[in-house]
């Protein structure tokens, strides 16, 4: 059967970075006027990013009784930064336009001649009250560049015309969303192929080295998905996708991924991937273990169970929630956690980790002046769009949110002696409100709501932690992390600093040290010196930017030193009383402990059953 909704996108004009791309929309059961839209942002990345800037050309004409041909131009007008109107009448319409790819990051769409990627969300145009309907795409292949090949988790479309195996031709969707939902990449990428409980898995690497371990990569990346596979479905190991793919794009300075339903779209350095004849892991590696895992841990949550203002998307404004540090910071706990689990890194290993992020949050001035609710209701406006001063004013839903997860875990184990755990929790939530969320019609589907939590951690462990959640979530003050780690049989120790510090964080301009950010309560913002403040000498000795701290141990806490700094174009001179540097936590298990011995924290819950909860009636889409 033939969608109703057609895209075709062709990478035509590399060298301009533009796809071309076209829209065939069948008539409306009502005729009139038709609407279509590009969305305003990317789930995932909350941040309003006007993807419609990057249409560079648009028309539309009547669609032929062939349903690609073109007939008459209609009237085409444009009613904001991403809307157009179109004057159909009861005819179809054949939209043409154009988007400048050009963006290298994980969100967007790229396009030259040795490589494409592209998100629906930046390419395709939305029939603004028809989102719910089928639809199909034609990924052309371009004329001039010989040998690429196309890796999306999109499902080929069945006859004639249909994509064959990682090749160029028709895919389909069963609506907007799912269309959206799945980055595509293009060109001559080295291809990986594993399986995890039964389920194809594949990695498109552009930019790896020669050195390339594939083997072990693949290996290391299906232990981590047969875990997580496993954690969700310990009766079934039944995966929540047919196949799954690993979009993996190396360049020298990138790092950062981007959730998708049935894949992940990753950036990282080529040195971060493992080479042949290298049997350790580098802290680089490890830190791209990481990253997959914590985008495939999405794959559950977040992309299945959702908040309830994420079960339906409104493109076109943003999507505010308090449940972020759920969703992402729960997430970035059990990324590490998995890595623990599947036996790529040690106890010793995670607590090192663990700890630096613990250090992480403490040393932030505005964990105590925004709480981690507030932090995901603001993601749009703080912490997406961070300046000098805003690690005086937020807290990452990232960070503290994983702490969070962390200390809710260490209680639910403590209250409940060992019986439960926050394991049982995401179980629940992957019952009530994941399993079946594709399977449900898009009116239907539903997400935890934002005071919820704290009643599905009770149903989950028996376990009241409503005050619990308004401390740790809803609240500043430190997480009680040294007592709850003490239950689990580790040592938190604070190790307090000796050495004088001026209290900012600086970048380099070239051989200059400049301010990035003078902490509040700081010595230097004492003394009145700002974030862009180029530092020029203390005590009349030369300041660059990788001697300050040479410079520095010179000095005691307490000491008073002579600052001399450029703001802008004026000089100016400041006596600064230093202070101490911050303090740094130490984590280890106490002697004897085994963290990852069977039923201990940091094990796989081999044992685990089915979650409770309610299960929603299947519905095929």
């Amino acid at each position: 059967m033939t969608a109703s909704i057609r895209y075709t996108i062709a990478a035509r004009q590399p060298e301009a970075h533009l796809f071309d791309i076209t829209l065939a929309i069948d008539p409306a059961a009502t005729p009139g006027d038709v609407t279509v839209a590009l969305p305003a942002w990317i789930p995932g990345s909350y941040m309003i990013r006007e993807f419609a800037r990057n249409i560079v050309s648009i028309e539309a004409r009547a669609l032929g009784r062939d349903g690609a041909k073109a007939g008459r131009k209609l009237p085409l007008v444009k009613l904001d930064k991403h809307t157009w109107r179109i004057a159909a009448g009861s005819q179809g319409v054949l939209l043409r336009y154009e988007v400048y790819a050009w963006d290298s990051s994980v969100r967007a769409a790229l396009l030259d001649e040795t490589r494409g990627f592209f998100n629906g969300t930046s390419v395709f145009l939305r029939v603004v009250g028809r989102e719910d309907e089928a639809c199909s795409v034609d990924i052309e292949a371009p004329a001039r560049s010989s040998g690429w090949k196309v890796a999306t988790a999109l499902r080929p479309a069945a006859g004639k015309g249909g994509a064959k195996r990682m090749g160029f031709g028709r895919y389909e969707a069963a609506d907007y969303d799912e269309l959206v939902d799945h980055p595509v990449e293009l060109g001559t990428f080295d291809w990986i192929e594993f399986e995890a409980h039964g389920v194809p898995h594949g990695i498109a690497l552009a930019g790896a080295g020669a050195r390339l371990d594939r083997d072990r990569l693949a290996a290391d990346i299906k232990r981590i998905c047969e875990a997580q596979i496993a954690f969700f479905e310990p009766a079934t190991r039944a995966a929540p996708m047919e196949r799954y793919v690993f979009l993996v794009n190396a360049v020298p300075d990138g790092y950062g991924g981007l959730e998708h339903r049935a894949s992940t779209a990753l950036i990282c350095t080529p040195e971060s991937l493992p080479a042949l004849g290298r049997a350790d892991t580098s802290d680089a590696y490890r830190g791209f273990l990481g990253l997959v895992s914590h985008e495939y841990f999405h794959t559950w949550n977040v992309k299945r169970i959702k908040p309830a203002a994420f079960a339906r998307y409104d493109f076109d404004r943003e999507a505010y929630t308090r449940l972020l540090w759920i969703f992402e910071g729960f997430t970035s706990y059990y990324d590490d956690l998995f890595l623990v689990r599947s036996g790529l890194i040690d106890a010793p290993q995670y607590l090192r980790m663990l700890a630096k992020t613990v250090n992480d949050v403490a040393r932030g001035p505005g964990r105590h002046r925004m709480s981690v609710a507030d932090s995901s209701f603001d993601a749009w406006t703080k912490y997406y769009r961070q300046d000098e001063n805003s690690p005086n004013e937020i807290v990452s839903y990232y960070q503290k949110g994983s702490l969070v997860a962390l200390a809710l875990d260490l209680l639910i184990r403590r209250e409940s002696a060992g019986a439960h755990s926050l394991d049982d929790v995401m179980r629940t939530l992957w019952v009530r409100f994941g399993r079946d969320f594709y399977a449900l019609p898009p009116a239907e589907r539903s997400g935890l709501g934002e005071d919820e939590f704290a009643a599905v951690v009770l149903a989950a462990t028996g376990i009241d932690v409503a005050e619990a959640v308004a401390a740790f979530a809803y609240g500043s003050a430190d997480l009680p992390l040294d007592e709850l780690l003490v239950s689990a049989g580790v040592q938190l120790t604070v190790k307090p600093a000796s050495a004088a510090a001026l209290g900012i964080k600086t970048r380099a301009a070239g051989a200059d040290c400049v301010i990035a950010t003078a902490y509040r309560g700081g010595a230097a913002m004492t003394a009145g010196l700002s974030a862009g403040d180029v530092l020029v000498a203390l005590d009349g000795r030369r300041v660059g930017h990788a001697n300050l701290g040479t410079l520095l141990a010179d000095y005691r806490v307490g000491d008073r030193v002579e600052i001399t700094a450029f703001r802008r174009d004026r000089l100016l001179v400041r006596s600064v009383k230093l202070g101490s540097a911050d303090t740094t936590i130490e984590l280890a298990a106490g002697d004897g402990v085994q963290l990852d011995r069977p039923g201990a924290w940091l094990a796989s819950p081999a044992t685990a059953t089915a979650a409770p909860g309610r299960r929603r009636k299947k519905t095929a889409c």
